[in-house]
């Protein structure tokens, strides 16, 4: 699960039945009608973090992989996946006696989402079924980079060992995800004294609090977390993470140039931009408030 603001959650549902997955070469994309049906020109063009998935690429799968409500001449279609997902959800809804306490809206686009009534809140949760490929590294991933000194390449070794995993987030594409990785990056990382983790944190309450309020901010922890990476990078020495107030004012800055350009390199996946869809308005009233909280920081984190 992942918390992308405090009443947004992302939670993956691992899908069970495949394994020993192997990569291919590349090819050409392949598209279908929603009845099957091939199509001869590709809908849209996949973005860097997209991968094709086909059953022979694993050495062992589940018979049901091969069912055509799944697959279409052997390529695993992410819609009819999330079809099946949200199938199952609207039976276990009412068995479980949930009917006043979870709804699901209709979806826009290939997504499940449910709102979720707790004591506190109305908290909305995107489901997304995820494939895990443990023990491999994707080839689109080139990391770690040439010549960087963090993370230390023991650290690099270990985290590329638990691999990555492949998200049902379009009709057509399975997305490229790297949350262990990451996690795994983050693990320990203040062991030299270091203050990372309370950097993220601050820049993440006044996000919430000031910069991007709302249930669907166009920042979102995770674009947060993707930054801390690129500083941890660029400055690899634990003497410059040792001053809190610079450490801090290091990662409004970057964010300030993220938004005021509109992009924001994915850490593993170089070539993507992980702000290409966001919304240019809400990107330009976030740099003007992160300009203005630059203005006198000092005073802005007073609370904090």
């Amino acid at each position: 699960m992942q918390v992308l603001s405090p009443s947004q959650l992302l939670v993956t549902v691992p899908l069970r039945g495949l394994s020993g997955f192997r990569q291919k070469g590349s090819r050409r994309w392949r598209y279908y009608t929603p009845s099957g049906g091939p199509l001869h020109s590709p809908v849209m063009e996949p973005e860097k973090l997209h991968q094709w998935l086909e059953v022979e690429q694993f050495h062992k799968s589940s018979a049901h992989w091969h069912d055509t409500d799944v697959s279409i001449q052997g390529d695993i279609v992410p819609a009819r996946v999330l079809s099946i997902l949200q199938g199952l959800l609207q039976r276990a809804i009412p068995a479980c006696n949930l009917t006043d306490r979870v709804n699901l809206p209709e979806s826009i686009g290939p997504t499940i989402r449910a709102t979720v009534e707790t004591s506190a809140q109305t908290v909305e949760v995107e489901l997304l079924p995820v494939v895990e490929i443990p023990g491999c590294w994707p080839r689109k991933a080139r990391w770690p980079r040439f010549f960087k000194r963090w993370p230390s390449k023991d650290k690099a070794r270990c985290v590329k060992s638990f691999g990555f995993d492949l998200l049902a987030r379009t009709n057509y594409h399975w997305q490229l995800s790297f949350l262990r990785a990451e996690r795994l990056l983050l693990e320990g990382i203040d062991e030299d004294g270091g203050c990372r983790m309370k950097c993220l944190r601050v820049v993440r309450q006044l996000k919430e609090d000031v910069w991007c309020p709302g249930s669907r901010p166009v920042i979102t922890s995770q674009h947060l977390q993707m930054i801390l990476l690129w500083e941890c990078e660029r400055n690899p020495s634990s003497k410059a993470w040792l001053d809190f107030g610079s450490c801090f004012l290091r990662l409004v800055r970057r964010l300030l140039k993220c938004s005021r350009q509109r992009f924001l390199r994915h850490y593993f996946v170089r070539r993507a931009n992980l702000l290409k869809y966001a919304d240019a308005n809400q990107l330009d009233k976030l740099a003007d408030k992160l300009c203005r909280f630059l203005q006198n920081p000092t005073m802005n984190l007073s609370q904090y």
